[in-house]
């Protein structure tokens, strides 16, 4: 059956895809094409939509664009990077903005002109930014229907061309108003509703008959949503006989974590799956590294040496079976897997072993076009209950990437950052988020670094460190307003090059000055992972006693080298609430909740200090790896 579609340009944004599943959420039909489609690809289309992207207009090897795309009569709409193409197309300016946006701003609406994306919203609407690009001069015939403080082309419109450009990202959850924009276009558009999560399951069930036909099925099984709900999505598609789940313990899990897992299977009446413990095998792989990308890759491709040998031990024949995978598009887009995207990290599920199995047509990825929360209403539609689906997310390579490595001393060049980044946040003014508790305010900058996403690029940079008061027995005062905390962040990382997250110190043993902390020499190894799984299943017990696990979307407990001595080392708590992985903001918990797990964290005998990450995505990832 043809349909009506919205084509959705994929310049290389992390959240390209997340436009398109939102016209689906909407029930609007929508599909991805790159920007250098020719017109044949837009039969049926009733509007376009150009993504944001790494690149700057300006740079040498910008995507390539087919120009001819915006001489068709169809209403277009272009987001960030697509903001410039559509003003560049008519003739506008683009450069460097002369400040850039990170996260929160506040759009202001020309209450004077009226605009088709914007009906029955407010005039003032919070907005979602990521530039550090903007319009210098609008194009011919466009006029401005939008501002934010820093951003005075932050909406424009073109009506008697039928374009629209928006600085901000309406599709991420954190521009409230941004389904409604979505539902404007499409409604400009003349799009009618003919998508929905019936339609998705069922394309889901037939792509797997087809991908899998005359084969069965051998499923990586971590015990997170995304595995549970591909093996039910398989078992459905192609019965348990078909298919076969193999859950690896990797020595990474949480504390008691493959029982739990394998209980909860039994449980539910899965019965075709088995438990592997590599332990060994993982912790051999990832011995002695340091960098974040290469132990990723390690434990990715010793997946597929454990998979090798379960395969031969289980006298599997390799031409009658496929590896199955919870893929998910966020995990494509951050490991670079799109045209256009850059490499925030390479996901374990995206390794070199694993794409020369998609090329030779070995691996099949059920859901790989989805987002969580299209996983979870999935797996709900499928009966699952939710224990099962509502799990925080918990990837393959697990606890190893929460255990940060170092060799016990910077190098050359993160040193010379290290003093940027001092210096950097030393000029930076917080005063006015935080009056009321900056009298005995320290800064500080860790030195240990963690990945982050500016403007749809890497970074890896380090985090700033805000203390107030310390009180006795090495608690430090909390601020009892998180959202201080949050503007605080977000006004340095916002004006940091060096800097891409915000934490503040929760305790910090009594016995120890600051001048005894210092990075240490430390591997990810038993002993190491050991400490994490205490201080993690501290916070997760205290999350489900006070109801606050189903409230948040995921935590992330982080191991630091940084300590008085090798065998002691300091945490940071990284609670985060999302919808889609692709945007977050860090969790702001009930400080007697919170009180409660310093209290329990510090009197562990080898902790040194503790930290909260009060950092939203972008700048930083929800992890540090």
């Amino acid at each position: 059956m043809v349909r009506s579609k919205i084509v959705v340009l994929d310049f290389g944004s992390q959240y390209a895809h997340l436009i398109a599943k939102r016209f689906r959420m909407l029930g609007f039909y929508s599909e991805i094409a790159l920007p250098s489609a020719p017109l044949s690809e837009f039969e049926n289309a009733k509007g376009i939509v150009f993504s944001g992207g790494p690149a700057s207009v300006y740079d040498e090897n910008t995507p390539e664009f087919n120009s001819e795309i915006l001489n068709l009569d169809i209403p277009i709409l272009g987001l960030c990077y697509g903001h410039y193409i559509v003003q560049l197309g008519y003739n506008g300016k683009v450069g460097k903005a002369e400040t850039g946006e990170f996260g929160f701003a506040q759009l202001e609406l020309n209450k004077n002109t009226e605009c088709p994306l914007f009906k029955g919203i407010e005039p003032e609407q919070q907005v979602w930014m990521s530039h550090q690009d903007g319009v210098l001069a609008m194009g011919d015939g466009f006029e401005a229907v939008g501002s934010t403080k820093d951003c005075p082309f932050a909406a424009t419109q073109n009506l008697s061309k039928k374009r629209f450009s928006l600085q901000f990202h309406c599709e991420v959850k954190d521009t409230p108003c941004g389904n409604r924009i979505f539902e404007n276009f499409a409604s400009f558009c003349g799009m009618e509703k003919n998508w929905d999560q019936d339609t998705v399951l069922n394309v889901i069930l037939e792509n797997i008959k087809k991908q899998a036909e005359g084969k069965n099925v051998l499923l990586f099984l971590s015990g997170g949503v995304d595995s549970t709900i591909t093996f039910a999505l398989l078992n459905r598609a192609l019965g348990q006989e078909r298919v076969l789940g193999l859950h690896i313990d990797n020595g990474f899990m949480r504390k008691n974590e493959s029982a739990k897992v394998a209980e909860a299977y039994r449980k539910f009446g899965f019965t075709n799956f088995i438990v592997e413990d590599a332990s060994e095998s993982f912790l051999k792989a990832v011995a002695g590294l340091t960098d974040p990308q290469k132990k990723r890759m390690a434990v990715g491709e010793n997946f597929i040496t454990v998979r090798n040998e379960v395969v031969a031990r289980q006298n599997l024949d390799e031409e009658k079976w496929l590896l199955a995978q919870g893929t998910l598009y966020p995990d494509i887009i951050e490991s670079g897997g799109t045209k256009n995207s850059h490499t925030i990290k390479t996901h374990h599920n995206r390794v070199a072993g694993i794409q020369s199995l998609i090329e030779k047509g070995l691996i099949i990825e059920p859901i790989r076009d989805l987002y969580k929360d299209e996983v979870r209403a999935i797996g709900k539609k499928l009966g699952l209950d939710d224990q099962l689906v509502m799990r925080h997310p918990f990837p393959g390579p697990g606890l190893s990437i929460n255990v940060l490595c170092s060799d016990g001393s910077l190098s050359k060049e993160d040193e010379e950052e290290y003093k940027k980044a001092q210096e950097e946040f030393a000029r930076i003014p917080v005063t006015e988020f935080c009056a009321d508790c900056t009298s005995k305010m320290e800064k500080l900058v860790l030195p240990v670094k963690s990945v982050g996403v500016q403007g749809d690029f890497r970074t890896y940079r380090f985090p700033a460190v805000l203390s107030f008061e310390r009180l006795a027995g090495g608690f430090y005062h909390i601020p009892k307003k998180w959202e201080k905390i949050e503007r605080a962040s977000s006004s340095i990382t916002n004006s940091a090059k060096f800097l891409n997250r915000t934490v503040i110190r929760l305790w910090q043993n009594p016995e120890i000055s600051d001048e005894k902390l210092r990075i240490q020499k430390g591997y990810c190894d038993r002993r190491r992972l050991d400490q994490l799984r205490e201080v993690d299943d501290i916070v997760l017990t205290e999350l489900h006693k006070s109801g606050w696990y189903t409230k948040i979307f995921q935590h992330l407990t982080i191991d630091l080298p940084y300590a008085s001595s090798p065998d002691r080392a300091s945490f940071v708590l990284r609670p985060v609430c999302s919808e889609d992985v692709m945007t977050a903001r860090f969790a702001h918990l009930p400080l007697e909740l919170l009180e409660n797990i310093i209290r329990r964290i510090a009197a562990l005998p080898f902790v040194d200090a503790l930290y909260y990450d009060a950092t939203n995505k972008p700048p930083a990832t929800f992890g540090w790896e």
